[in-house]
């Protein structure tokens, strides 16, 4: 398929063409990441695809400064090497898990993010307030899909919760299994429109996947009866074009998505919160016991929810923490580095 995949296929458009210079367009080939592995990637490009090493080069500065799934390169395609890393128009990331005050990148230049729950008991309206922070911060269209609809008795209470949590939240209820609930789906996924699909393990990502693709691309699983969770089916992420036109791109569902440098993400899915608190008496107002709180007023009146309260006290809370932690490791990077560079011009001067 890809021998006939053009860069309107995969997304290339004028923020990525605008970067290339004369040079660059004469003896490089813009390529598209795919898929991430431990020491190189899989890239795809007009007329054909290779996997391609990542050198120590690559892993020398921050995460960010790393390929992604979803990020566009210049290969040099007769030496088989990645010369640049195009600036990105859109990037979802969160707190590493393995590495404390590290970021982990999720997806770069996505369009549409499918925001994927189920219609059981892995519902849950705070996951969901975290996943919209997200989306709002990388400018990305957050699209609510509701799940196993046809397992819920009333499937359309779910729908309601999910659709109080935002102004013209878009929410899509389906069944993955049936191609004819996917209709509202289908819509995003138009030619070179990346959309990347993020929920919790078991609530039908893959299967998903399958549907829209037409043909098994991504292994199922099922949930667990205890508790309604859900078993890992999908173990890295990748990007797949889909016949209908438009790229797909799935992740490993994730237990934890510590956020990170989401303030104005966070201000965007609470605009609420954040439309009351402007009206509070006190400029440094905590919403908890003070004079003239519009957040408290409100709550008290049955007009603000206390579980989203609680939600945006927490998620700004932990926002300000990583944030603060990421900055605090980069300044250890930059001055390791500046001491290296110290240490080796000292040694240059020497051997003079």
């Amino acid at each position: 398929m890809t021998d006939t995949v053009t860069l309107s296929d995969l997304g290339w458009s004028p923020v990525f063409q605008q970067q290339l210079t004369l040079q660059d367009l004469e003896s490089l080939t813009p390529a598209r990441v795919f898929e991430v592995h431990r020491s190189g990637l899989k890239v795809v490009f007009e007329g054909g695809e290779m996997d391609v090493p990542l050198g120590g080069r690559w892993f020398q500065g921050s995460p960010e400064d790393r390929p992604t799934v979803g990020d566009w390169v210049l290969l040099d395609l007769p030496g088989g090497t990645i010369v640049r890393l195009l600036e990105r128009k859109s990037l979802l990331k969160r707190m590493s898990v393995s590495r404390p005050g590290d970021v982990q990148l999720i997806a770069a230049n996505v369009d549409v993010l499918f925001l994927v729950s189920s219609c059981n008991d892995e519902f849950n309206l705070s996951r969901m307030e975290r996943y919209l922070a997200l989306a709002h911060e990388a400018g990305i269209q957050p699209v609510i899909v509701l799940t196993k609809a046809d397992l819920s008795e009333d499937p359309d209470q779910f729908r309601t919760a999910a659709a109080g949590l935002g102004r013209d939240l878009v929410v899509e209820l389906v069944n993955a299994l049936d191609a004819d609930t996917l209709g509202g789906l289908r819509a995003w996924c138009r030619r070179g429109q990346t959309v990347t699909l993020l929920g919790s393990s078991g609530v039908g990502k893959s299967t998903l996947i399958n549907s829209l693709a037409g043909g098994d691309i991504q292994t199922t699983g099922g949930i667990r009866e205890d508790d309604a969770k859900g078993r890992h089916t999908t173990t890295h992420r990748s990007l797949h074009l889909l016949p209908g036109g438009g790229l797909l791109l799935d992740s490993p569902g994730m237990r934890e998505l510590g956020i990170t440098d989401a303030d104005s993400g966070l201000s965007s899915a609470f605009e609420d919160i954040e439309a009351l608190a402007a009206r509070c008496r006190f400029n440094d107002c905590a919403h908890q016991s003070e004079p003239g709180c519009a957040v408290r007023e409100a709550m008290e009146a049955g007009r603000l929810d206390e579980r989203r309260l609680e939600s945006y006290r927490k998620l700004r809370r932990e926002e300000l923490y990583n944030t603060e932690t990421v900055a605090e490791r980069h300044a250890r990077v930059r001055q390791f580095s500046r001491m290296v560079k110290q240490h080796q011009a000292a040694s240059h001067k020497k051997r003079d």
